[in-house]
Order: structure tokens, then sequence, then C-alpha cells
């Protein structure tokens, strides 16, 4: 039965796609597209980062007047392309374009690419450029098309819900974490292996203990979306893949902070920690040497030292809590039940959303109107 006139149909509908798009879930609109929905609200900084790509044609060792030329002929040739993008697309010349489509983001990769080429015959340069800007397409339809920046928000304010689940975990983790912790931060080789460490070595070391808590967390992913389409109304349509890799982004995220609250906390405490009991005399016997110091901090009567190797110890303590807990969230069905629950509870009303949007879809298809985005 139809309750509403089309005007009203579509009102209701947009209003119910950015609804979506605030919760972090854009894909749960219906007919979602990368080159119309993604890239077309990106538009204003794929402008500027094309004008910056292109700006590469500028030298210092050129004359001001080498310069403007090449700017000039690069402009040129950037609005004579999208100029003629307009005029194939029956719009006009100089006007600017309402949709991003592949022929604009071809041009957006290609042509920054031809101004080391022609001023300077540098390949090298030119390939680095169109990578840069492939990256930049790569990143803008990650935080765009997945809503990343709404999911953060959005999974932010729900904090402190989601981390009663955690501390449930937390609690029965924490002997076993800080024996290990505590063990491993009053260690000298582990002072020497992260204090002493080159700049790069520590980096990737800390780099791979992240992406081994990264890959821990997507083990249990696909499991997680499965609960919650079971625990949720779908209004019996399910879940397309770009839909459910938009809801395990969410859940990534949820989990992700839960994790990195966790790895700050205990930074934190052995960075206190550290700073009261492990003082020079026992860092040079530890590492041959007093450390490389950042600041002090006045406490009654003496001075407190924060060492450079001091912050890189605790990290790797950190690091390797938050790698442990990745580990005990994978394999704690107690708190993936509690998790999942708790997080189906909070996108039971988004999906409710999408039963009341999929209806007005089909009302809307009833009555012969064209779909409005």
């Amino acid at each position: 039965m139809l309750v509403g006139n089309p005007a009203d149909l579509d009102r209701r509908i947009r209003e119910l796609e950015r609804d979506f798009r605030r919760a972090g879930l854009p894909n749960l609109a219906e007919g979602y597209r990368a080159t119309e929905d993604v890239f077309t609200r990106a538009l204003p900084v794929l402008v500027v980062v094309f004008s910056l790509n292109m700006s590469a044609a500028l030298r210092l060792e050129f004359t001001l007047a080498q310069n403007l030329v090449a700017f000039a002929v690069a402009v040129g040739v950037m609005a004579g392309a999208f100029g003629i993008l307009n005029v194939l697309r029956d719009r006009p010349f100089l006007s600017i374009p309402r949709k991003v489509g592949v022929p604009e983001l071809a041009a957006f990769v290609v042509l920054p690419a031809i101004p080391p080429l022609v001023y300077r015959g540098q390949v090298g340069t030119a390939l680095l450029t169109t990578a840069e800007s492939l990256t930049v397409l790569l990143l803008v339809y990650l935080v765009v098309g997945f809503g990343l920046l709404p999911i953060l928000r959005w999974t932010g304010g729900r904090f402190v819900r989601q981390l009663r689940a955690s501390l449930t975990l937390l609690v029965r983790a924490l002997p076993l974490l800080l024996f290990f912790s505590l063990v491993t931060f009053f260690a000298n080789e582990y002072w020497q292996m992260f204090g002493l460490a080159a700049d790069s070595t520590f980096y990737v070391a800390v780099l791979l203990f992240a992406a081994l808590t990264v890959l821990f967390l997507l083990v249990r992913l696909p499991g997680s979306v499965r609960d919650l389409e079971r625990e949720s109304d779908l209004a019996g349509v399910p879940l397309t893949r770009a839909q459910r890799a938009n809801v395990g982004l969410v859940i990534f995220v949820a989990q992700a902070l839960q994790i990195a609250f966790v790895a700050l906390a205990v930074w934190l405490f052995f960075m206190l920690f550290g700073t009261l009991l492990v003082n020079t005399e026992i860092r040079r016997s530890w590492m041959g040497t007093a450390g490389h110091e950042l600041f002090t901090l006045p406490f009654i009567g003496q001075q407190l030292q924060i060492t450079r190797e001091l912050a890189r110890t605790a990290a790797g303590v950190a690091s390797f809590s938050a790698l442990y807990y990745a580990v005990a969230q994978a394999v704690d069905s107690t708190y993936r039940d509690e998790f999942v629950t708790g997080l189906t509870d909070q996108l039971r009303e988004t999906f409710a959303r999408r039963a009341a949007y999929l209806r007005l879809l089909d009302e809307r298809a009833q009555v012969g109107e064209p779909a409005a985005r």
C-alpha cells in the first residue's frame, strides 16, 4: 500500500541515505557508485591535488618567465583536457564537472605526468607522479567510499559503551599481560633492543607488531559480520559484498580503537613506571649509556629524566601488549559474544532504517518514479 507521493518518497529516501553516510555505512544506499558518489564528493580535494601535481613543471633553476610559461602551459593542458571532456558530455567548455567519471579520473592520473616528460624528460618522475595520483584516488575511495571519517566519529561516540566489553576481557588478560610486560620491561636486553636500535629498525619492528595485530583482527572479521547479519533485520535482502566490507570496517575500527586505548594506557603506565624507577645508573648498566634526555620533571626535590630510550622501550612493551590483546580478542568466545551483541544493539537502528529504506525504494518503483540521488 502506497503511503506517500513521489516527492515525499524521494525526500525521505535522500534523508535515509544521509543517515547511512553519517553512520559510516554509505554503501547501504542502493546504487552506490564510486565515480558518482565517492569521487564527486571529493572533487575539491582532487582539484587541489591535481593543481599541485601539475605545478611539477616549475623548477627553481628556471627564470621567472620560464616558470610562468611552464605553469601557463600546464594550466592550459588541464583546462583544455577538461574542456574537451565537458564538450563530449554536452556541457559548456569551461563548466566545472558535476560528476567525476572514468574520463576525469584518467585525466587526473595521466595529465600531471606530462610536465616532467615534456620539460625534463624524466620518465621516473612521471611514473612517480602517476603512482602518487593513484595512491590519492585509493585513499579517497577508502576514506569517502567507505565512510572512514564518519565511522571514526560514530564509533568514537560509542567508545565508552564498547569499552565495557573490552574491560571484561582486559580483567581476565591483565594478570598474564602484566607479568610478561613487567618481566620484559626490566630486562636489559629489551632496553638494548628497542632503546639502542637504529631508527629504521625500531620503526620496522613496531610496524611489524602493528601488522600482526591487524592480521589477528582481520581473522575474525568475516565471522563477526555474519553474526551481525543474523542478529539484524535486513528486510529479507542480504547485504552485498561492498556492504559487508563496509560493516566489517565499522567492526574493525571499533576493535582497533579498543586496542589503541589499551596500548596507549600500557605505554603511559611504563613511561611513568620507568621515569620513577629507572634512573641514570640503571640505564648505564643496562645499555652502557645514560641515554638521550628529552626533558626533566621536578618530583619531590629531584629531577626525573624522560629519555628517548625509555619512550622507545615503553613503546615496544605497548606494541607487544596490543598484539597480545588482539590475540585474546580472537580466541576469547565470551568477549566476541559480548562485543558482537553490543555492536548489534548499536547497529540495529541503522539496519532498521535500511529495511524502511528498501521498502520506500519498492514503493517508488511501484509509482514508476526514477531514482533521484
